[in-house]
């Protein structure tokens, strides 16, 4: 049995990485792009995240359940696997891993002819058509499903066996980031879009998407899978 204080570190652990190696590759892109080397592509910067989160979801999920993100931990909270006081925990832990990752990037990115566009990449925001409430929607309707895949394979007994959860967590990532990158930037999680925001200073203009779309999202794929799913199966 792990204690509070090893699954808050494993949260914040994995949480650096998952924002730090999404977040990472963008920079690498902006690179390439400035430099005429070509690109990553859509595809390549939606790998980079889902198979990090399938990563650290699988090595770290036997510790604190691999979270990883506010809209999962609020998942959890509604559906009453984890307690108040866990779920603010987990949460600031998360935010505190996303705000070390994006502070490790500024640290490390060294070139200034493409620094300051790689590190405003950094940050999700909206493309330019794209209004709040449509943001929001995008937003809450992928992080619905991915926090619904975490329930069905981490969660549920009946699921997939949860040594390999992870990876189909990842998928449902890189699906949503093929899906969300040109519109939103599939942020998909609170985390990811706080830490690039508050230590570049930048696109605080619409973060609030970044936090309604979600946890609305999280909230009702926790409800859902739970009254409907799991209906024999207490709280864990």
């Amino acid at each position: 049995m792990y204690s509070l204080t090893q699954k808050l570190l494993a949260e914040f652990f994995g949480t650096f990485a998952v924002v730090f190696f999404a977040a990472g590759a963008l920079c690498a892109d902006q690179y390439l792009r400035s430099s005429g080397q070509g690109s990553i592509t859509i595809l390549g910067l939606a790998l980079a995240y889902g198979l990090t989160v399938g990563v650290m979801v699988t090595s770290i999920g036997h510790v604190s359940g691999g979270h990883l993100n506010p809209a999962v931990t609020v998942g959890f909270w509604v559906s009453r696997r984890l307690s108040t006081l866990q779920t603010i925990l987990y949460t600031a832990a998360q935010l505190l891993g996303a705000i070390a990752a994006a502070y490790a990037l500024v640290v490390i990115i060294p070139d200034s002819s493409w620094r300051p566009e790689a590190l405003g990449s950094i940050t999700p925001t909206l493309a330019p058509d794209f209004t709040r409430l449509h943001g929001m929607l995008l937003e809450g309707v992928m992080t619905f499903f991915l926090v619904f895949v975490f329930f069905a394979t981490n969660v549920d007994a009946k699921g997939a066996f949860n040594k390999v959860a992870g990876w189909a967590i990842g998928l449902a990532v890189t699906v949503d980031a093929l899906c969300g990158l040109p519109f939103t930037g599939a942020a998909v999680n609170p985390a990811r879009a706080f830490g690039p925001a508050l230590v570049t200073r930048n696109h605080w203009t619409n973060h609030g998407v970044y936090w309604v779309g979600p946890l609305l999202g999280g909230v009702l794929a926790g409800v859902i899978y739970d009254r409907i799913f799991l209906p024999d199966q207490p709280p864990i």
